[in-house]
C-alpha cells in the first residue's frame, strides 16, 4: 500500500471515529466536552495526529494527555478508540434501556393514581350507586311495595298468652322460671303444633310487665332454628357461638388483611346478651354443638383464640384486644324447644336446663281452637265439622290449617255458584272434603263397643308424645295332653309384653287354680304394635283371664299399668298422654292404677277416671257379674 493510499485510510477511518463520537455525544455536548477538555483545538486541526490526540482526551475524559501518536502506532489508537467507543455505546444502550422501562412504570403509576382519585371523587360525590345498582334497588323496591297477604297462620296467632288454648300449667311454670330473680334455661318439649314457639315469643314481654324482673324493656329475644344449625370442627364459620376471621381467610376486612390481624365475629349468643336465646327444635342440635354451648352458658362468656392473633402488636384495634383478652359477653337465658323426647339432648346440656312439658291437646280443646279461629275469620262452623277436625289431627297448627282450607273451599263454592260471601258457614260435608283431600286418616283407628266381647281387650300406650289404644285379644283351648300346653305370642310385641305374659299366667294360677300348661293359649296385639314397657301388663291379664274363663270384657273402657306376681296394678308413666289417646278413640272410661291418680277431670270433663290398686279392684271394672270379693284361690272366676 503506497503512503497516499495508507494516509487516505486512516483519514476515512479516522473521519468514521469522529461522525460515532458526534452521534453519541450529540453536536453541542460534544463542542462543550471537548473544549473543557482542551480537545477541540485538536479536533479541527487537518493533522490526523493532533485529531487522534483529541479524540483520546474527549473519549478517555482525560485533558492531561498530550503525546502525540506517530504513524506507527496509529492501528493502535485507533484499537483503544474504538473499544471505549463499543462500551460507551453498551453502556449507553442499556441506559435507554433502563430508562425506557423506568418512563413506562412511571406512567402506568401515574394511571393507577388518577384512577383511585377518579373513584374517590366518584364516592364523595355519588357514593357506590351506578345506573345498574340504581335499576336494581329501584326493582326491589317495588317488590316491598307488592305484597299478597299475610298468612292465615299469622294472623291467627296468638298475640297474648292467655290465647294459648290448653297449656295453662305449662305457661304458668314457663313464666314462672323467667319471672324469678334468678331466671334458669329452659327446655320446652311436647308435640308439634301445641303453642310451643308462640309461647317463648311471648312470655319475654309478659315478663317484661313484672315489677322487678331482670330483663329490661329493651331486652334482646333472638331466633334461631336448631335443625340448620350445624358444628364445624374447623371453626371458621359458626353463626351460633362465633369465630374469627384470619387474615387469610374469605371474608376478612380489607384493613385487617394488610396488617395481618385476626377479627373475632360475634355469634348469636352475643347477640342475645341480656336477654333471651330461643332454639326451636333444639333437639337436632348436634351433641358437639351443645357441648360448646353448654360451656359457654357456664362461663356467660365466649373465648377467642387464634394463631394470627400478637398481644404485642400496636396495629391491633382495641376492641378486638378487647375480645381476645376478656372475651365477648353472652349471658342469657336459653328456651330451647323440641318434638322429640329428652333422650335427644345431651344429659350434662339437659341437667344445666329446667323442664316444662307441654301436653297434647285434647279434642275438646282442638274444638275450641277452631271455633275461636273461625270467629277471627267472621265465618262460621257446624258443631260437627269442629269434632271431624278434633278426630283428625292433635295439633293447633294443623287444625287452623284445615279451617284455612275448608274456608278457601267455600268461597271457591260459592264462587262456582255465583253467590255472595256472606254468612259463610263450614259444613261437616265440606270438612269430610277437606279430610279426605289432605289424605288425613283418624288419629285412632279403635272404636268402642257396646257388646262386651271374650278375650279382647283395650290397653293404653303411649307413642311420642301422644297415647294409642292397643288391641289384646287372646284365644284360649284346651291342650290335647294335660301340662302339655303352649303359649304363643307375636314376636313384634316386644321382650317386655312376653314377660308380661308369664306375670300373668302366674298370677292366674294363684288368684284362680288355673294352669295355662293345661291350655294351647295364642295372644296377639293387633296392628303388630311394639311394647316397650310393661304397662300392657294389666291388659294382658285380662285377656288371657277372659279367654280362660270364657267371661267377657267391656269394650267401652281401657286400662293401663303393669301387673306384679302378688296381683298389684304398679304405677306407670305418660297418663295424661293414654287418656287423650282414649278421648281420640272415643272411649269415656279409663281405669289407671291407683298410685297414678291425680286430678285429669280438668282436662277430660267428659271421662270416667278409675283407679285400681289390685286385680280384685280391676276386674269389676270389665266384668259387670264380678263383684268385689268373690275371687277366691281356687276358683274359676
Amino acid at each position: 500500500m503506497s503512503p497516499e493510499e495508507y494516509k487516505l485510510q486512516h483519514q476515512k477511518r479516522l473521519a468514521a471515529l469522529l461522525d460515532l463520537v458526534n452521534r453519541i455525544y450529540g453536536t453541542e455536548k460534544m463542542v462543550l466536552k471537548a473544549g473543557k477538555l482542551g480537545a477541540l483545538p485538536l479536533i479541527h486541526s487537518r493533522d490526523p495526529a493532533r485529531q487522534l490526540l483529541g479524540l483520546k482526551r474527549l473519549v478517555f475524559e482525560n485533558p492531561t494527555l498530550g503525546e502525540l501518536p506517530t504513524a506507527e502506532n496509529f492501528p493502535q489508537v485507533f484499537a483503544e478508540l474504538e473499544e471505549a467507543l463499543a462500551g460507551l455505546l453498551a453502556r449507553r444502550s442499556l441506559e435507554d434501556s433502563l430508562e425506557h422501562k423506568i418512563q413506562e412504570r412511571l406512567e402506568k403509576q401515574h394511571e393507577e393514581l388518577l384512577m383511585e382519585i377518579k373513584r374517590d371523587v366518584v364516592r364523595e360525590w355519588g357514593g357506590v350507586e351506578n345506573p345498574q345498582t340504581l335499576k336494581k334497588y329501584a326493582q326491589t323496591e317495588k317488590m316491598y311495595a307488592r305484597q299478597l297477604t299475610r298468612s292465615a297462620q299469622e294472623m291467627l296467632r296468638p298475640t297474648e298468652l292467655d290465647q294459648i288454648i290448653g297449656q295453662d300449667e305449662a305457661i304458668a311454670a314457663l313464666v314462672s322460671k323467667l319471672a324469678s330473680p334468678y331466671p334458669s334455661h329452659i327446655i320446652l318439649y311436647g308435640p308439634p303444633g301445641v303453642g310451643k314457639t308462640t309461647a317463648a315469643r311471648l312470655a319475654l314481654k309478659s315478663v317484661q310487665k313484672i315489677p322487678g324482673t331482670v330483663f329490661p324493656e329493651n331486652a334482646p329475644f333472638v331466633e334461631v332454628d336448631g335443625a340448620t344449625l350445624r358444628w364445624d370442627p374447623r371453626e371458621i364459620a359458626d353463626p351460633l357461638i362465633g369465630s374469627v376471621h384470619d387474615p387469610i381467610y374469605q371474608g376478612a376486612r380489607r384493613n385487617l388483611i394488610e396488617g395481618g390481624v385476626p377479627e373475632p365475629k360475634l355469634g348469636l349468643v352475643s347477640q342475645a346478651h341480656g336477654g333471651i336465646l330461643f332454639i326451636d327444635e333444639i333437639g337436632e342440635m348436634d351433641f358437639a354443638l351443645q357441648s360448646k354451648l353448654l360451656k359457654v352458658m357456664e362461663d356467660k362468656r365466649v373465648f377467642f383464640e387464634s394463631a394470627y392473633y400478637d398481644p404485642t402488636d400496636a396495629q391491633i384495634p382495641k376492641y378486638i384486644r378487647l375480645l381476645f383478652e376478656r372475651g365477648a359477653p353472652a349471658d342469657f337465658v336459653l328456651i330451647g324447644a323440641t318434638t322429640r323426647p329428652p333422650e335427644a339432648i345431651s344429659p350434662a346440656f339437659r341437667s344445666r336446663c329446667s323442664a316444662v312439658y307441654f301436653e297434647p291437646l285434647t279434642p275438646l280443646e282442638i274444638e275450641e281452637i277452631v271455633r275461636s279461629s273461625a270467629a277471627r275469620l267472621q265465618i262460621s262452623i257446624e258443631p260437627e265439622a269442629a269434632r271431624l277436625i278434633s278426630r283428625y289431627t292433635c295439633e293447633g297448627r294443623r287444625a287452623v290449617n284445615l279451617l284455612v282450607d275448608a274456608y278457601g273451599r267455600v268461597l271457591y263454592e260459592r264462587q262456582r255458584r255465583g253467590e255472595g260471601r256472606q254468612e259463610l258457614c263450614i259444613s261437616a260435608r265440606l270438612m269430610q272434603k277437606v279430610l279426605i283431600s289432605n289424605r288425613l286418616a283418624p288419629l285412632s283407628p279403635v272404636t268402642p263397643k257396646a257388646k262386651a266381647e271374650i278375650g279382647r281387650v283395650l290397653a293404653l300406650g303411649v307413642s311420642g308424645f301422644t297415647g294409642v289404644v292397643l288391641e289384646i285379644e287372646a284365644l284360649a283351648f284346651r291342650a290335647a295332653v294335660p301340662g302339655r300346653g303352649s303359649i304363643r305370642f307375636n314376636e313384634a310385641a316386644g321382650s317386655m309384653a312376653r314377660d308380661s305374659v308369664f306375670v300373668a299366667a302366674s298370677l292366674l294360677r294363684k288368684i284362680s287354680g288355673v294352669d295355662l300348661n293345661d291350655y294351647n293359649l295364642h295372644l296377639n296385639v293387633v296392628g303388630g304394635g311394639n311394647i316397650d314397657g310393661p304397662s300392657a301388663g294389666a291388659a294382658i291379664f285380662l285377656a288371657i283371664y277372659s279367654a280362660v274363663n270364657e267371661l267377657p270384657l267391656r269394650q267401652d273402657c281401657a286400662v293401663t299399668g303393669e301387673i306384679s306376681l302378688r296381683g298389684q296394678l304398679k304405677p306407670v308413666g305418660g297418663i295424661t298422654e293414654k287418656i287423650y289417646g282414649a278421648r281420640l278413640s272415643g272411649l269415656r272410661k279409663v281405669v289407671v292404677p291407683a298410685e297414678n291418680r291425680f286430678d285429669q277431670n280438668s282436662r277430660f270433663p267428659d271421662m270416667e277416671i278409675a283407679a285400681a290398686g289390685d286385680v280384685e279392684n280391676l276386674l269389676p271394672h270389665f266384668l259387670c257379674h264380678v263383684n268385689k270379693g268373690e275371687l277366691s284361690h281356687g276358683s274359676p272366676g
